[in-house]
């Protein structure tokens, strides 16, 4: 196991430095990384590590998730105003339905196989959008009209909005019964979860007030809360519908709010933990994948997500009608959507370890999703701040 481990984390920072060399996204070398160490190229990993896959891509997806709470400012959102929550969930809604209507004719998949697959290409990466939006928010840009703020707290609901969507599917197709209280639960799981991380903040903060500690203690007792909350999730939830993870992106924005200075250190501290637990997250996808159903639907799945992309783009520009950003500010937007990498690589294996018969299908198709769009949202994004943004 610790040679595994090893062997992880030398492939992937070896993977990573070497795309960021060439400028492209790190994720994607660290991708391929896992895919040539992987049983089904060189073998140098025991399948036995996949073990330990679904808990370490929990807890990447806490780490990256409490960082963009980290960043944001609830007053800030509340200037913003409608176009915000639009961004939560009307690019994705859009992208699911495109995507399950469109998988269907060209998988044959049934629909809710084709459900699944929407709900986790859907997701935007905050592996992608968060560290570039802390940079814009650094140097100025898009401040006036609060862009960098719309895009990570939009981001960063946008996720929970479709994980919350790909496990009612997926609890259908293990054989649950249908039922609307699965959607109505929805909005009522964000708010419970809002609520409830609000409150975890205040107690926090007089913790961290009363007792002196570095910011790396701060940080174990923050990341463990996390752990403790996505934990309570699953017990709660036979009675109360509650989104850890909204709970979890609250919490950390409460903090930010109640004390900046605290907030500023943590997220350093976590920006460290997320550069250990990035390479696990994607060096893993990359060793389960099968290579076979990668070669046989390369063209489709990226015809798939093609087609997905132009309508999510169409969803970005309808969430922001409401708001005062021009067609440039717009198309930036649009552009920092695009990416897709932190939420497939941690639900697309799902599928497959669930024994689903279009596991490997989904896995595929998710891991094409994030060569494709990873590099592109980033080279756009970072491309394109500059002429489309202004700063005062």
């Amino acid at each position: 196991m610790l040679i595994n481990v090893g062997m992880i984390l030398v492939a992937g920072l070896i993977g990573g430095k070497i795309f960021e060399k060439i400028r492209l996204a790190p994720i994607i070398g660290m991708l391929l990384a896992g895919i040539i160490i992987s049983p089904n190229l060189l073998g140098l990993i025991r399948g036995d590590i996949t073990n330990l896959s679904k808990d370490l891509r929990q807890i990447a997806l806490v780490v990256i998730l409490t960082r963009a709470g980290l960043s944001l400012s609830f007053e800030k959102l509340r200037e913003v105003g409608i176009s915000a929550v639009l961004m939560t969930f009307v690019p994705a809604s859009i992208e699911i339905i495109t995507i399950t209507f469109f998988a269907v004719k060209i998988f044959n998949l049934d629909i809710l196989d084709a459900a699944i697959l929407g709900s986790v290409l859907a997701a935007v990466s905050p592996a992608i959008v968060v560290p570039r939006m802390i940079r814009l928010i650094e140097e100025g840009y898009g401040k006036n009209k609060k862009i960098p703020e719309i895009i990570l707290a939009g981001s960063s609901i946008d996720d929970v909005y479709t994980i919350v969507f790909f496990t009612v599917f997926l609890n259908l197709k293990l054989g649950g019964d249908f039922s609307w209280i699965n959607f109505v639960n929805i909005p009522i799981s964000i708010g419970t979860g809002i609520l409830f991380g609000v409150l975890l903040g205040h107690v926090l903060n007089i913790v961290y007030r009363k007792i002196n500690l570095t910011s790396v203690y701060q940080a174990i007792i923050l990341i463990s809360i996390s752990f403790f909350i996505v934990s309570f999730e699953d017990t709660i939830n036979n009675y109360l519908a509650f989104s850890g993870l909204v709970s979890i992106i609250s919490m950390a924005m409460t903090i930010k709010k109640l004390n900046p200075d605290l907030s500023a250190n943590l997220l350093k501290v976590y920006g460290s933990l997320w550069e250990i637990f990035e390479i696990f997250l994607f060096v893993l996808v990359g060793i389960t994948v099968d290579l076979s159903v990668i070669g046989k639907e390369f063209i489709p799945a990226m015809a798939l997500v093609t087609i997905g992309l132009i309508f999510r783009m169409l969803g970005v520009y309808t969430s922001l009608i409401p708001s005062k950003l021009d067609k440039k500010e717009k198309l930036f937007t649009g552009f920092a959507y695009l990416p897709k990498a932190t939420v497939q690589a941690a639900i697309g294996p799902v599928c497959l370890s669930y024994g689903l018969a279009s596991g490997k299908l989904i896995l595929a198709i998710s891991v094409i999703a994030i060569i494709y769009t990873a590099p592109l949202g980033a080279i756009l994004t970072d491309k394109t701040y500059k002429r489309l943004l202004t700063r005062p």
